[in-house]
């Protein structure tokens, strides 16, 4: 099936037509969108509800006068929202959202006073690299859609934003559920901090840190990477890409999360995904 891209203008500014992306082997044709009104944008929120408070049992607090059933913040109105949607029908009339997320770039960042991770991280040592930076977050998927076809075509239309604004750095927070009480979450940092952890010029430190649940003594060290086989597999994606960790996890209380600082930098996208992203 086609992959079909129709990046429309944003609800902020305007994004140039993109070339087509390469034909995916996929389930069904999917259609790749940016937001272009309030309608696309609560289509977002309602997805990101259904996943966020209703699968994951999060505690969301909305703007006063939000509509029930949506995860809307503050941060919202500022961001350009990249939608994956599913056509049933070949006029696309019944397309169905099944991916989505958000991108705040550094302008918007400015007139939003600063990016969501600030609320999670000290960003303090990425000072230089901010006026070229994106802010990705809320991403999220339909349960029934969490294959790769649904991820590539997100990441696709990512990556051609970052060059057609000739933008460098992507920052965000990825996020591990606690429902076997933060050791999966635990065994994963004490892994990936050996492997995937920036140089300490660029580490930042959690508002509140996640509490770390296994005994130090119980850690084999640095040759023992288990841990990398439990990683969730959005946050798997990104380190193939080439993504790497900023420091430790911050506790997200109202999403029972530990969220952990990822940054990739776009001149060190794994070579055979620069090529499926960008074309060369």
């Amino acid at each position: 099936m086609t992959l079909q891209t129709n990046l429309l203008a944003t609800s902020q500014r305007w994004v140039p037509n993109l070339q087509p992306v390469p034909d995916l082997p996929l389930p069904r044709k999917l259609i790749v969108q940016w937001a272009s009104c309030e309608e696309d944008v609560r289509q977002a929120q309602r997805l990101r509800y259904q996943i966020f408070a209703q699968e994951m049992g999060a505690s969301l607090s909305p703007p006063a006068g939000c509509d029930a059933g949506l995860d809307a913040d503050n941060f919202d109105p500022f961001c350009d929202h990249l939608l994956v949607k599913a056509a049933v029908h070949e006029d696309d009339a019944d397309a169905l959202l099944v991916g989505t997320y958000r991108v705040l770039a550094p302008d918007a960042a400015r007139r939003a006073r600063g990016l969501y991770i600030d609320t999670e991280f000290d960003l303090a040592p990425l000072a230089d690299l901010r006026q070229r930076a994106v802010e990705l977050g809320r991403s999220c998927v339909h349960p029934d859609w969490r294959s790769g076809g649904v991820i590539l075509a997100l990441w696709t239309a990512l990556c051609q934003y970052m060059f057609l604004h000739r933008l460098e750095t992507m920052i965000g927070c990825a996020s591990v559920g606690l429902a076997d009480g933060g050791q999966g979450a635990t065994r994963l940092w004490r892994s990936l901090q050996c492997t995937h952890l920036v140089d300490a010029q660029w580490q930042v430190q959690p508002r509140q840190a996640f509490p770390l649940t296994l005994d130090d003594g119980l850690w084999p060290g640095a040759a023992d990477l288990r841990g990398v086989n439990t990683t969730p597999p959005l946050i798997k994606g990104y380190l193939r890409c080439g993504a790497r960790l900023l420091g430790p996890p911050a506790l997200d209380a109202a999403f029972n999360t530990a969220d952990l600082p990822m940054m990739l930098r776009v001149h060190e996208l794994a070579p055979r995904y620069r090529k499926h992203f960008m074309g060369g």
